[in-house]
């Protein structure tokens, strides 16, 4: 049985006799007691993993805004070109 896993997610390989198997194995090798704490640990986890994956992206943002504010665009050149007042067609 061969899957498209860019189409569908990996929750989609296990069917629920499998889930439930696997709750099973784990519950007998961790222990009722266990795995709640094991749950909050993981919540925890994935709560800082969140909250740092948002400051850094906070930082790059702030960065970019800083940097287009400190660079403004000007239509006006900065330097004033010189006309030359001679006339090479004339025969000068």
């Amino acid at each position: 049985m061969l899957h498209n896993f860019a189409h569908g997610d990996l929750l989609m390989l296990f069917s629920e006799g499998h889930l439930f198997v696997i709750a099973l194995i784990a519950l007998l090798l961790f222990g009722g007691k266990k795995i709640p704490e094991l749950m909050r640990g993981l919540g925890s986890g994935i709560r800082e993993f969140n909250d740092a994956k948002n400051n850094v992206r906070r930082e790059i943002e702030d960065s970019i805004r800083k940097d287009a504010t400190a660079t403004p665009t000007s239509s006006q050149p900065t330097s004033n070109p010189t006309v030359s007042s001679t006339n090479p067609s004339s025969g000068q």
